[in-house]
């Protein structure tokens, strides 16, 4: 298993506040969680941590949920921030190991190579003896950030139909298997129960254990049991475009990076009365 996309609590206590280092609170909920990203943040943070708003960051023109800004726009939000280019940032959230892999995506995506996430996220730092802070972070200079956006690191319900139907990659959707197999409904108003024809579905949470990525056999054996090959293309998916990125990174712990992210994922498709769906398992 590949180490270098996390950081240990031990590392970052010996680096914080280190020049360079910027550490970002990533924490992001869905509605049936009942938690307040924003609220928790205020009360407690890893002290300097800048709060990195997942909607905030996203496309503010599209009716879909947290779609990737425009280039300039996530630029200009990056530099309000006081982030600028070539700085190492450390990505955590509130819940271990759930939105901070979507951030550690998109940095990347716009071209931020030197980017991980803390292990355990914040319930490892607050468990490991790690200090807080409550309230805003303070305000920090603009700094120069260019976004340079990476293409094919973000599918399209097209790139994903293709894929489908050529078998140039597999799709793995992220989903649980309730929503996955049409058993349950959406959570988002007017979108379809079900999947895409011949998509996989490993849950994010089946890669885990308290917060963290399971060991890489573990991972090969969940992979193996859906029907997935981790070696051969594959588009990760899921309701929004969040969990997606812990398959994502999962496949590139063990060495296999993934094609892309399909960034609609079902909130899209779902919703495309010109797009097959599918329900039962897989």
């Amino acid at each position: 298993m590949t180490p270098s996309h996390f950081v240990t609590t031990d590392w970052l206590k010996e680096r914080l506040g280190a020049p360079g280092i910027i550490v970002l609170d990533a924490s992001w909920y869905l509605p049936a969680q009942g938690r307040n990203a924003e609220a928790e943040y205020q009360a407690a943070h890893i002290p300097g941590a800048i709060r990195f708003d997942i909607d905030a960051m996203s496309d503010e023109t599209s009716p879909l949920p947290h779609m990737l800004p425009r280039p300039e726009a996530f630029s200009s939000r990056m530099r309000e921030l006081g982030i600028g280019d070539g700085m190492h940032i450390i990505v955590y959230d509130g819940m271990g190991l759930f939105s901070a892999p979507r951030v550690w995506w998109m940095l990347r995506t716009f071209g931020v190579r030197d980017v991980q996430i803390l292990e355990g996220g914040f319930p490892a730092w607050l468990a490991s003896g790690g200090k807080t802070e409550d309230g805003d972070a303070p305000r920090r200079d603009r700094r120069h950030f260019s976004a340079r956006l990476d293409h094919g690191a973000v599918a399209d319900a097209g790139d994903v139909a293709r894929a489908l139907e050529g078998g140039s990659a597999q799709v793995v959707d992220a989903r649980s298997a309730p929503r996955f197999r049409g058993e349950e409904a959406e959570p988002r108003p007017g979108v379809r129960p079900g999947h895409m024809p011949g998509a996989r579905n490993v849950h994010y949470s089946a890669l885990q254990a308290d917060g963290r990525l399971k060991d890489a056999d573990s991972l090969r054996a969940v992979f193996a049991e859906a029907g997935v090959d981790p070696a051969k293309p594959v588009i990760t998916t899921c309701g929004s475009g969040v969990t997606a990125a812990i398959v994502s990174l999962a496949l590139e712990t063990l060495g296999h990076p993934p094609r892309a992210l399909y960034d609609g994922s079902w909130s899209e498709w779902g919703v495309d009365p010109a797009r097959r769906v599918a329900t039962g398992p897989a």
